[in-house]
């Protein structure tokens, strides 16, 4: 595998001290050009190797869906899959002990990148921003600055970047399921458990009254029904804000009542008993069988705007809506956020010295982000879907198959999801909200119709907490490696205890040995990076 790593770059052109574009097809050949030439994505066929750097990602082939296959042809780009089969870390920490890596790397900001700068395995892009403009246009210069690494340059092309709310967290809840019992209240905690109960006492083993999705997302979706304002991000850093300081995840009273009551929900099984360790194959599998009642997630509107369909053609009263995020009895609904986004986004993609044409693979990110490259994502190839642009050059215009076919359109989602690794949020929202304003309701797109109602109005910024990961080999990123494996082993063990009380010594005891391992040093660090963040995000 690792030997498929090194050759990339491929056809496009060859790896220069000075990146230059190729014009020399499949020859390879080095090509003499004037600094400020450009490179034209289609003109010759560029090919790279790329990585996904997570254990559950694999890169679904490409050219085999019809927006890759319309890509491969009509830009003469391929690209050729490089997978972690499962443990990422080990194949990173391999790749870069070889010096064999792939050409692209798809991975979350922060400790592993940096790992790959300063070993100098990877290219920066400054020099390519103005002849490739859409990054710099749609993310602009406070955001790319933002990106930048401590030596001022970027090496960074964000995935899902904004500048307006986003996301997609929250409840799904199945319709059938929810007529048969009534309709019944469904906005505090207290209705929650109600009603996950009456699933459990009519449906028994038949249907799962609360999905969490992998990893348990849903029970960090729960954290934010405890606290107005609390953040699901906070879970994700392990720290709290207290004032100017982060403090202790296993300390906080939300995380504590939180968890608390997401013991009592699995004691009772009203959770997927494998809630921590099922896979995503698995989840997809009972949401599209409709043998789920209530499915929070951080993102669950792709399997659920998939079921939807399915379910609601076989029955009329079958299918998914989204409800209000919940919110313990008491608190201001409107400040319950159960997800977070950031201006940028999700996670990144670099481009690595083994690339052999670096220029033209920014080329190709650069217009993979752009409107034609992030239409032929969202809409598939013209023609279909979508047929060209208005005057603007950036508002496509669709066409009448966009409402006659949303089956086809969910079903073509779902196949581009996991190659969507350089999405431009403000196009696609955009573009969405001018065509589906203009339609009634019922002919709204599933997904687009609760984003606008429920999912963009429910998340909050976490800007401010991007990028507080310390170096794997320093002294804070060993205690982080002890902190992660503590709070992996806590949260197991406080969502099987057998009361409040455990719950509550097993936080205790995490919070001890958390201490004993370093914790607050780690703290002190990551609000440090805290608060340079928000001092770089005031222009200071």
């Amino acid at each position: 595998m690792l030997s498929a790593c090194g050759g990339g770059g491929g056809n496009g052109g060859t790896k220069t001290s000075d990146p230059a574009p190729s014009t020399g097809g499949d020859t390879g050949t080095p090509t003499e050009q004037a600094s400020d030439s450009k490179y034209v994505l289609g003109e010759q066929p560029l090919e790279f190797s790329f990585y996904g750097h997570y254990d559950w990602y694999t890169m679904p082939p490409w050219g085999e869906d019809d927006a890759s296959k319309w890509i491969k042809e009509n830009k003469k780009v391929d690209v050729k899959a490089i997978n972690s089969q499962g443990n990422a870390q080990q194949k990173f920490n391999t790749m870069i002990a070889s010096k064999e890596l792939p050409d692209v790397i798809w991975l979350d900001r922060g400790p592993d990148v940096e790992k790959l700068r300063e070993a100098d395995m990877l290219v920066p892009f400054d020099e390519y921003l103005d002849k490739y403009p859409n990054l710099k246009e749609w993310l602009g210069e406070a955001g790319i600055n933002m990106l930048r690494s401590d030596d001022g340059k970027l090496y960074q092309f964000p995935n899902w970047y904004t500048s307006q709310p986003n996301g997609n967290a929250g409840y799904v809840v199945n319709k059938k399921i929810y007529k048969e019992l009534g309709e019944p209240k469904l906005e505090t905690t207290e209705d929650l458990a109600n009603y996950l109960a009456a699933v459990k006492a009519k449906y028994g083993n038949e249907v799962v009254p609360f999905e969490p999705g992998i990893e348990g997302q849903g029970i960090d979706v729960l954290y934010s029904a405890f606290k107005e304002n609390a953040l699901t991000r906070w879970i994700a850093i392990r720290g709290v804000p207290n004032g100017d300081k982060l403090t202790s995840i296993f300390t906080d009273p939300t995380y504590r009542e939180s968890m608390q009551y997401a013991a009592k929900l699995f004691r009772d099984k009203l959770i997927s008993q494998d809630a921590l360790t099922q896979t995503n194959d698995q989840v997809k599998e009972k949401v599209m069988t409709g043998r789920v009642a209530v499915y929070a997630a951080s993102s669950p509107t792709e399997n659920a705007m998939n079921a939807h369909a399915e379910l609601a053609k076989k029955d009329p009263n079958g299918g998914y809506f989204m409800i209000w995020p919940i919110a313990k009895e008491g608190l201001d609904k409107n400040k319950i956020y159960p997800g977070t986004y950031t201006q940028l986004g999700w996670n990144v993609s670099v481009i690595t010295k083994s690339a052999k044409d670096p220029e033209a693979i920014f080329a190709f990110l650069d217009w993979y982000t752009g409107p034609e490259g992030q239409s032929v994502q969202m809409w598939g190839p013209p023609g279909g879907y979508w047929d060209g642009f208005e005057e603007d050059g950036k508002t496509p215009k669709f066409t009448e198959k966009y409402i006659t076919d949303a089956e086809g359109l969910a079903k073509l989602q779902a196949t581009t999801t996991n190659i969507q690794w350089n999405g431009n949020t403000v196009f696609v929202d955009t573009a969405k909200a001018k065509y589906e304003s203009t339609l009634p309701e019922e002919q709204r797109n599933w997904s687009t119709r609760w984003q606008y109602e429920i999912t963009w109005k429910t998340q909050a910024n976490a800007t401010e907490f991007i990028n507080l990961d310390p170096s794997p080999e320093s002294e804070e990123g060993i205690i982080r490696q002890r902190i992660e494996d503590i709070y992996t082993e806590a949260r197991a063990k406080a969502l099987f205890a057998k009361d409040d009380a455990e719950v509550l010594a097993v936080l205790d005891k995490a919070e001890a040995d958390a201490q004993a391992a370093g914790y607050e040093k780690l703290l002190a660090y990551k609000t440090e990076k805290w608060q340079a963040n928000l001092a770089k995000m005031n222009g200071q």
